[in-house]
């Protein structure tokens, strides 16, 4: 939605969840041994959900996940969410809560009975005993859950802070709390660029898309919202705060477009807000499904990334996921290969073991104004594919039309940027990662190296329609992963 508007938070996914594991692809469907996780920089829990729904069946060995952010909003979130996987016996419950508490701005009571009466009481606990504790004292709790377990590990500030989550400040009420939130996400300022998103949508997605905007409920469209009543006061800490994310923010974008749109979603064939909550009610009672057959252990922390080699075990790691740390206005990735590549199984030990990285900024932050002419006006083959999309339209053909606005973003999906990406790789010497033990794998195996372009020529099946999906689905087809493997067999010193 062209500039930010609104808080900075990101509570929802802005990339869709993929596996972070694809087992059958790398270590196989019937691998032996348990594997390790590494979250570096998680965001919210949607890999982690993702690569645990997919584990093939037969994999019965343990799995042992780090999860880390330094928002604390994010971390208290994933914690919260997690305990409600582990202790609500019920499985459609906890699917239930689990979704509404991720995403919707006002929760049921039957919600709020679970956070508060089966979530609360185990941070009391801990609180309680910590209470005498100087405010910056680092103290971990674990929690076993039969064969699972959940370890967390935060100040003892932030702990007293996460308790705080479970009562509503004083002077908020679903009426404030509304206001707080729809503020940001119906401010008449930025009418326009709503507007302008919801040309990229077919007509019945923009009446769904306002729906959301308006109540903030994920919620099959016809279903009745008179229980949704409470705050979901992990959105709302202060009766005086704004809405913590900004107004780009859509639970859509945290999964795979293809996927969600393939779910069936009853007869409102076009809800595509209701179809993502059936998408999601599937993924969830199939993650619990896994969790519960499995050895699970998992561990939160809240540290900047940089310091997690202190918190975690060298060598330990089948996959480590960083998201977008190592572009160059974060970490950059010869201090994110230095910081991980030692935390990743030794190939000795693991041959598939594997650090993916994402570059979200690097296309757009290397472009040059001379790439963008050339683009626009000298890349034939990328505008007949684009008008092969968007065929021209007679009197449609003015600055401001929606088939102009359509052509404008459409180009970036039509358009590859692997020389662009290359450049800087060579700006950012990426040609020198063996001098961190890492080398880049040129064939990937857990996620493609451009996973957002168009996979359909124009005019096979379901050409078309990957392409309007990925017209408004908030990936630009920019964004490029890459996966590296450890060289050597010992730990640098």
């Amino acid at each position: 939605m062209a500039e930010q508007f609104g808080a900075k938070k990101y509570l929802w996914g802005n990339v869709p969840a993929f596996d972070i594991l694809r087992l059958g692809s790398n270590e196989g469907a019937e691998y032996g041994r348990g594997v390790s996780i590494l979250c570096a920089a998680s965001g919210d829990i949607r890999n982690i959900v993702n690569t645990i729904a997919q584990l093939p069946t037969s994999y019965r060995h343990s799995l042992r996940l780090v999860i880390n952010d330094r928002d604390f909003d994010i971390v208290a979130r994933n914690i919260i969410l997690l305990l409600i996987a582990l202790v609500v016996e019920e499985v459609d419950e906890a699917v239930d809560c689990m979704i509404h508490l991720w995403y919707s701005a006002f929760v049921r009571k039957s919600d709020t009975e679970i956070i508060r009466g089966q979530v609360r009481p185990l941070i009391e606990s801990v609180c309680e005993k910590v209470k005498n504790k100087p405010p910056q004292t680092l103290l971990g709790k674990t929690w076993q859950f039969g064969r699972q377990s959940l370890r967390v590990v935060l100040q003892k500030s932030s702990w007293d802070r996460l308790l705080a989550l479970f009562d509503a400040p004083s002077g908020l009420t679903a009426e404030r709390a509304h206001q707080i939130r729809t503020a940001i996400t119906l401010a008449e300022s930025r009418r326009d660029y709503r507007e302008r998103h919801m040309c990229f949508q077919s007509p019945p997605h923009r009446v769904a898309f306002e729906r959301f905007r308006a109540d903030g409920l994920l919620l099959p469209f016809g279903y009745p919202r008179h229980e949704f009543q409470e705050p979901n006061l992990s959105f709302f800490q202060n009766a005086h705060h704004t809405w913590p994310m900004p107004d780009s923010a859509d639970p859509l974008h945290g999964w795979p477009s293809e996927d969600v749109a393939n779910t069936s979603s009853g007869a409102a064939t076009a809800d595509i807000y209701g179809k993502l909550f059936f998408y999601l009610q599937g993924t969830l009672r199939t993650f619990l499904d896994r969790l519960s057959s499995l050895d699970v252990s998992f561990r939160l922390f809240q540290v900047d990334a940089s310091d997690l080699p202190q918190y975690v075990e060298k060598d330990s790691f089948s996959r480590i996921e960083v998201s977008n740390i190592s572009d160059a206005g974060w970490l950059g990735i010869h201090r994110t290969l230095y910081l991980m590549v030692p935390l990743l199984e030794t190939p000795l030990d693991n041959p598939h073991a594997t650090l993916i990285t994402l570059f979200m900024n690097a296309v757009e932050e290397t472009l040059t104004g001379q790439d963008k002419i050339h683009i626009l006006t000298a890349d034939r083959i990328a505008k007949e594919r684009l008008l092969k999309y968007l065929p021209p339209k007679p009197g449609l053909a003015f600055k401001y039309s929606p088939w102009i606005l359509k052509l404008t973003a459409g180009q970036d999906l039509v358009t590859t940027y692997d020389h662009i990406f290359d450049r800087y790789s060579k700006w950012f010497m990426f040609s020198e990662a063996p001098l961190f033990e890492a080398a880049m794998k040129e064939n990937h195996t857990v996620i493609d190296k451009w996973p957002y372009r168009l996979k359909r020529r124009p005019g096979q099946p379901g050409a078309q329609e990957e392409f309007d999906r990925q017209l408004g689905s908030g990936v630009s087809s920019k964004e490029r992963y890459m996966e590296w493997r450890r060289l050597y067999q010992t730990s640098m010193v």
